[in-house]
């Protein structure tokens, strides 16, 4: 019984989420198109359908853009104005918004699984994501690639610079390739092609 409920909650959480949106939509939507369409059948003497939709979708980007313009960068002005004072936070914060970034940000890093060989004579390989294909402007001389190796049960992981004549790209989605890492090798993934 315990499971069952667990289980109900666990699939309430996943559309409590969607079922709110919808129901605010819903309600947003009416309560738009209530107030508009009076005041668009007075100035153009007819009802244009789906108008309250329309309005509905700019007032919500209007939304979007005032709380990323006007909301957000002021909040991001104080964090930064905080780690200019504090140069051991800062390079903390950096690297923890970096990183998560690589995963989910604009610029994701650890879209393109590999598998290196990482010891010549054991022939030992071990699985990575290359995270930068030119290090000339670290002063490394030779075709190498920076590759991140994430640990297993773990979110962390280590870079290492590797010949890339050694770097073999698999033939698999960066996320699975990812969770099967991470869980150690218990998960496992399809190929790509």
């Amino acid at each position: 019984m315990k499971k069952l409920i667990a289980f109900f909650f666990q699939g309430l959480l996943y559309l409590a989420p969607i079922g709110i949106t919808l129901f605010i939509l819903y309600k947003a939507f009416f309560f738009v198109d209530d107030i508009f369409k009076p005041l668009l059948y007075s100035i153009l003497g007819f009802h244009i359908p789906g108008a309250g939709l329309i309005i509905l979708f700019l007032l919500i980007t209007l939304l979007g853009f005032a709380g990323q313009t006007i909301i957000a960068k002021p909040i991001k002005i104080i964090i930064q104005h905080f780690l200019d004072r504090a140069p051991l936070v800062k390079a903390f914060y950096t690297s923890v918004k970096d990183f998560l970034s690589a995963f989910v940000g604009k610029d994701k890093k650890f879209n393109q699984p590999v598998i290196v060989k990482v010891n010549l004579i054991s022939d030992l390989e071990k699985i990575g994501f290359v995270t930068r294909e030119h290090l000339t402007d670290l002063g490394v001389e030779g075709k190498k690639v920076a590759v991140y190796f994430p640990h297993s049960y773990n979110f962390s992981g280590e870079m290492f610079i590797v010949p890339a004549d050694q770097v073999k790209r698999l033939d698999a989605a960066p996320a699975d390739v990812m969770k099967f890492v991470v869980s150690g090798g218990v998960v496992s993934f399809k190929n790509s092609g």
